[in-house]
């Protein structure tokens, strides 16, 4: 995948005065996987830029058109030659409407400023306008997304086109014992950053306070503010890197700013070097750090009375630097992996769906089982057509392995040569798209082959459920058949997750196991059942007897549970002498009862698990699985919630400044907390660290 990236107009894209969009994608790019194939457009001269994918566009002052049309006209003039997959632009909306007929590409946008404050957006048509012309917007806040769609009614859109990607910073080793009473405030010295309100504050500190000194990097060449003590050390411009390492060595850091700021990338890298944070409850800020403490009222006053108290009681001052530090988690390699995820879904997207919701050709080549004669009809090659056709795909289904059963002959004893063949024939005949195999083992790499000379432009796709840990069953058998068409396949989708495994699947991305509304029917959770938990294995037996001495430790397992309260029902199946069961009759059995147990066979690795987790999750039974599997951590924590209203008394105890708010606690004392709403993988993130 190619990515070209194009930056604001004269964005200065080196360590000489680089803004926070500059190092924003500097950051992110070379923490990406993309890095080698990410190239960085922009206008600069006689500076030397970050990276060495930097391209420059060299503009003349031209009469016709403005600046910005200029500039983008030119950029898209340098992207051809580099044809990249993706184009993401940053901070400036207005630069959208000038990106025509770019086929086969997405666009992403970056919002690092308020949205209404910038040309392009400020109108609701002007944003209406963005989300129905980009793939993804990107906001650096929630305050910053809810402020776009001021006045846009339309939720699909917002969950379809839009996400929160966090400014970020990398987090060093902090010597806390190295930290000296110094004061911070970093930022343009103006009273919309709150300069003022923090000049007249510090100078009384340090008149009070004479062991302690302060720190004020940045300029405004426009307001003058001048505050002055022997104490306090004002910088104009410092080189980035300069300003984080001074913040190892400062205690506390104000950010009391009085416009809503966007984000506050100054809060978030103090955070990161282990500073107490003093921050305004102004637009993004509190996002930032979820252990700052928010002035309630932005006055000197205010600030005065918060700084004395760290400078006072040293437990605090501590606590909430060492808190800032370990619950840190916008690193740029989290934010890198955030962004990479999300071009991720473009490649995988792009196989089923265009901007015009284009209906696609299907040629779905899977084992149905059709030889058994609807014994096994519970399958998931039938659920992914399914999911195709509700999509508006035309699916044509070959069923390789009931093929070669139903066309053996003298001449082809195998029915191998037939498949083959049929697969041609049915491929010149329906025109597909997309080729997808499922499991098709019988395709060989030269019917592949034959398919790629008719149609050079075929996309093949494959998915597979099997197990590939090395600690799994059959381990090298899967690989082997997972990796036997690599060399043709544009993707391939997995139910374990590919980052877990030992051999590298190229193209390869995590696919749950799927489920379907026309399959999974039942509601268990609505229903009285005669058992409590359901549980069935089959030691590997395919669609047989169980063999007389097969088993496993899960077996031992389960009597141990069943032995441990007689009172629980059990239903059990392919053990203690009770054969294993399949298709429908697995589907009458697991209608009985309330839980079902997932255990598969070999060691857990995350996420994989064997299809029918899907039929009982689907159905409506409460299931438990293994925690390695990474699907929960139930073993690891109690979750419990607390509804502040009726409560009041709790929340003001535990120091709750925002709902919702979230604690977490090892032996009966908080080891963690943080405010505020934050995607998934943020929290899993902090909950990993905290425990």
């Amino acid at each position: 995948m190619k990515i070209s990236v194009l930056l604001p107009y004269k964005e200065n894209f080196s360590s000489v005065n680089a803004g926070a969009v500059s190092l924003f994608v500097k950051d992110t790019i070379q923490n990406s996987k993309f890095s080698k194939n990410s190239f960085v457009f922009g206008n600069m001269t006689n500076k030397k830029p970050f990276l060495n994918n930097y391209v420059n566009i060299e503009l003349n002052r031209s009469l016709i058109r403005s600046n910005s049309k200029n500039y983008v006209l030119k950029f898209l003039e340098k992207e051809k030659k580099i044809n990249s997959d993706i184009i993401e632009i940053h901070n400036r909306p207005n630069y959208i409407k000038f990106l025509n007929n770019l086929q086969n590409k997405k666009i992403i946008l970056y919002f690092h400023n308020d949205p209404l404050s910038m040309n392009g957006s400020k109108s609701t048509e002007d944003r209406l306008f963005l989300l129905n012309k980009i793939d993804k917007i990107l906001f650096n806040s929630e305050w910053s997304q809810e402020r776009f769609f001021i006045g846009i009614d339309n939720k699909k859109l917002l969950k379809q086109k839009t996400s929160v990607c966090y400014q970020s910073t990398n987090r060093t080793k902090v010597d806390f014992n190295n930290k000296k009473k110094l004061i911070s405030f970093i930022g343009k010295l103006n009273s919309a950053k709150g300069y003022d309100i923090f000049g007249k504050t510090i100078v009384k500190i340090l008149n009070k306070y004479k062991d302690w000194k302060a720190v004020v990097i940045g300029d405004e060449p426009r307001e003058k503010l001048y505050f002055e003590h022997k104490n306090l050390k004002i910088y104009g411009y410092v080189k980035h890197h300069n300003v984080l390492n001074m913040l190892k060595k400062v205690s506390i850091s104000v950010v009391c700013s009085r416009w809503e700021e966007p984000f506050g990338r100054t809060s978030l890298e103090a955070a990161s070097r282990g500073c107490a944070v003093i921050i305004s409850n102004r637009g993004g800020l509190p996002e930032t750090s979820t252990n700052a403490i928010i002035l309630k009222n932005l006055s000197s006053d205010e600030l005065y009375k918060t700084i004395e108290n760290l400078i006072l009681d040293k437990k605090l001052l501590q606590k909430s630097q060492r808190l800032n530090y370990k619950n840190f988690i916008f690193d740029h390699k989290y934010i890198s992996n955030l962004i990479d995820e999300i071009r991720d879904t473009f490649v995988a997207r792009k196989i089923f769906y265009t901007k015009k919701n284009k209906s696609f050709k299907i040629m779905h080549i899977t084992n149905l089982n059709e030889r058994f004669d609807g014994r096994l009809h519970y399958n998931t090659g039938r659920r992914l057509n399914n999911g195709f056709i509700r999509n508006g795909h035309n699916v044509l289904t070959l069923s390789d392995r009931d093929i070669i059963h139903n066309y053996k002959s003298i001449k082809d004893f195998s029915g191998k040569q037939t498949l083959q063949n049929k697969i041609i024939e049915a491929f010149n005949n329906f025109k597909p798209d997309i080729v997808i195999l499922g499991h098709a083992d019988r395709v060989l790499n030269s019917t592949l082959s034959k398919m790629k000379d008719i149609n050079k432009d075929i996309v093949f796709s494959q998915w597979f459920l099997d197990p590939l840990s090395k600690y799994g069953p059959d381990h090298k058998s899967n690989s082997k058949r997972i990796l036997d068409k690599k060399e043709f396949l544009n993707t391939t989708f997995l139910t374990t997750d590919p980052s877990a495994l030992s051999i590298n699947i190229p193209n390869s991305y995590f696919m749950p196991n799927p489920a379907d509304k026309s399959f999974e029917t039942l509601n268990n959770f609505n229903k009285n059942c005669p058992y409590d938990v359901f549980f069935a294995m089959s030691h590997g037996v395919h669609r047989g007897q169980l063999k007389s001495g097969k088993g496993d430790d899960r077996e031992n397992f389960i009597n141990k549970l069943i032995n441990l309260n007689k009172e629980i029902k059990f239903d059990v199946y392919g053990m203690n002498n009770v054969q294993p069961i399949w298709a429908d009759q697995f589907i009458k059995k697991i209608a009985n009862s309330y839980m079902g147990l997932n255990l598969s066979r070999g060691k857990p690795i995350k996420y994989y698990s064997s299809d029918r987790i899907v039929q009982l999750v689907g159905n409506g039974l409460l299931t438990l699985t293994i925690p390695n599997h990474g699907y929960t951590d139930g073993d690891k924590i109690k979750i419990a919630k607390v509804d502040v209203d009726t409560n009041p008394n709790a929340a003001a105890s535990m120091g709750v400044r925002g709902i919702p708010a979230l604690f977490i606690f090892k032996d009966g004392e908080v080891v963690s907390n943080r405010a505020g709403a934050a995607p998934k993988a943020a929290l899993q993130s902090w909950i990993d660290d905290s425990i």
